[in-house]
């Protein structure tokens, strides 16, 4: 982590998962969209976690987190139980996903209320919670630079008015490809980009699973490749991961600039790669940024045009 870097504000879900393959399976491990987040963002910087558990929530899951460069405390702790989610991936590459149980508990009232200390927080990641609760937090957070958002196809469904306020606040906004094609009703990409460029972020993401992503602004396009798999254990949480290397990268640098983007997609493809190997965050926490220079130097020989190796 650099020493100069930004802290990252991530609002989202901590979670107890239950994952399911064809092989094995995980129960009550550590999940939700800000978990990944955290813990791929603060191999590059500090970062400011405002999320809600139940008072079951694990010590050892909270002990991880403050083993981190992760400031709690943002962590609400509330009467009830932590919101869980349970799925079972099936597919050669484990890429059908279906939800068994969805219990959000005290995840259901959940108010993001900012620490004192939090809100001149100048890089804001907004996990894909309610659109409501996402617009809440920009009214917290007047100083912020970079405000990155995410957000699931549940709201494009029950909440494409709040969607579409939010866009128009954000820097950049990150969307799978289902998801892009669903809000804007374009059937390729470079014009759903241009339909949701068109409510005013500066920047779109559109994530495409093993197929990498894509970056679109006004003027330009920037494919980011995939890092090749050689297994993969639990897909979920890989698109948090991508999004906390992201945002790591703009806060190291200090600023959201093309340049700065398109290393931090990236870093973004490494992260993702990391987290699928393994079930929950495993993976990630066994990481360290030479594993991640390493294997981001793999991602650019591939990509080589010349066939000189990356230094």
């Amino acid at each position: 982590m650099a020493d100069n870097a930004r802290p990252i504000l991530v609002v989202g879900s901590v979670a107890l998962d239950a994952v399911h393959t064809p092989t094995e399976s995980a129960s009550e491990v550590l999940g939700g969209a800000a978990s990944y987040f955290c813990l791929s963002a603060s191999l590059f910087a500090p970062v400011r976690l405002v999320a809600v558990v139940g008072e079951d929530f694990p010590a050892e899951h909270r002990r991880l987190l403050e083993s981190r460069p992760v400031d709690l405390t943002g962590l609400q702790v509330r009467p009830g139980k932590t919101f869980r989610w349970t799925a079972r991936y099936s597919g050669v590459r484990l890429e059908d996903r279906e939800t068994l149980d969805t219990q959000l508990n005290v995840f259901k009232d959940f108010h993001p209320v900012l620490p004192h200390a939090y809100r001149d927080s100048k890089v804001v990641f907004l996990a894909n919670i309610q659109p409501e609760l996402q617009l809440e937090v920009l009214e917290q957070v007047p100083e912020a630079e970079f405000i990155a958002c995410d957000t699931m196809k549940l709201w494009l469904d029950t909440a494409r008015a709040g969607l579409e306020r939010l866009f128009k606040r954000v820097d950049c906004v990150m969307v799978n490809d289902e998801e892009a094609v669903q809000f804007s009703g374009e059937r390729f990409l470079p014009a759903a980009a241009r339909v949701i460029l068109a409510y005013g972020p500066r920047v779109v993401i559109i994530k495409r699973g093993e197929n990498g992503s894509l970056l679109f602004t006004r003027d330009r396009v920037f494919l980011a490749p995939a890092h090749p798999l050689e297994t993969v254990r639990d897909p979920t949480g890989a698109g948090d991961a991508f999004a906390g290397a992201l945002l790591g990268a703009v806060a190291r640098a200090g600023h959201g600039g093309d340049d700065v983007l398109r290393r931090g997609m990236l870093y973004g493809s490494v992260l993702g790669s990391l987290a699928v190997e393994d079930f929950s965050v495993r993976r990630i926490i066994d990481a360290d940024m030479r594993d991640i220079e390493v294997r981001l130097s793999n991602l650019v020989d591939m990509i080589s045009l010349d066939g000189t190796r990356a230094k």
